[in-house]
């Protein structure tokens, strides 16, 4: 839901009949030296924040389990002894199909 450039023209012609052209250049140099501060402040900002600790905080909420099953399986790896967690890690590796058929 864009404009047409024939709406903008208009709006323009309007524009230019109700200001006149010295205002109109006013308000449009006015708008742009605004615009160019804008992209200055946040290229500052940009430069000031911690992109690392920020690439941190998003590995952190990728580790979160957002799902029953991840977390029941969090808790089942939390509570193994190291020894359990090795025998369990080549059966992890084998495939759903495969794990469901040495279960029966």
């Amino acid at each position: 839901m864009g404009f047409h450039p024939l709406d903008i023209i208009i709006i323009i012609g309007i524009a230019l009949l109700l200001f006149g052209p010295k205002t109109l250049q006013s308000i449009s140099h006015s708008a742009g030296r605004g615009m160019g501060h804008a992209k200055e402040v946040k290229d500052k900002l940009m430069k000031e924040l911690p992109m690392e600790e920020l690439s941190e905080v998003g590995e952190t909420f990728s580790q979160i389990p957002t799902s029953p099953q991840q977390v029941a399986h969090k808790l089942i790896g939390a509570s193994l002894k190291p020894e359990e967690k090795k025998a369990e890690a080549p059966a992890a590796a084998a495939s759903p199909d495969e794990s469901a058929m040495k279960q029966e």
